[in-house]
């Protein structure tokens, strides 16, 4: 259960990143809101999968879902560049997560 929520935490954090980005600064409500609302849930996911997962593992797994999101999100929906080099950065991440995750 606690990788499960780890995993949802993680996607959480690519809402709030991009939320952040839509709220322009916080001047815009309904993005503020967003962020607000999950960056919350994405902390106490992360809280409550740390009691089981160690602080290492779990802080690294989530920062790279939520890394590797909000790149995925901004390179697709917000034209951010796209280039061989940052593809295989990405890729690195998602050894990274797996590897901790498997070891």
């Amino acid at each position: 259960m606690s990788w499960l929520v780890l995993v949802v935490s993680g996607v959480l954090e690519t809402v709030w990143a991009s939320a952040l980005n839509a709220s322009k600064g916080f001047t815009r409500l309904w993005p503020s809101l967003l962020f607000v609302a999950s960056l919350v849930l994405s902390m106490g996911g992360l809280a409550y999968a740390m009691r089981d997962i160690p602080i290492g593992t779990g802080y690294a797994v989530w920062v790279g879902i939520g890394a590797l999101g909000t790149a995925v999100y901004g390179m697709l929906a917000l034209g951010d560049p796209v280039s061989a080099g940052r593809i295989l950065c990405l890729v690195l991440i998602v050894a990274g997560v797996v590897g901790l995750k498997l070891l």
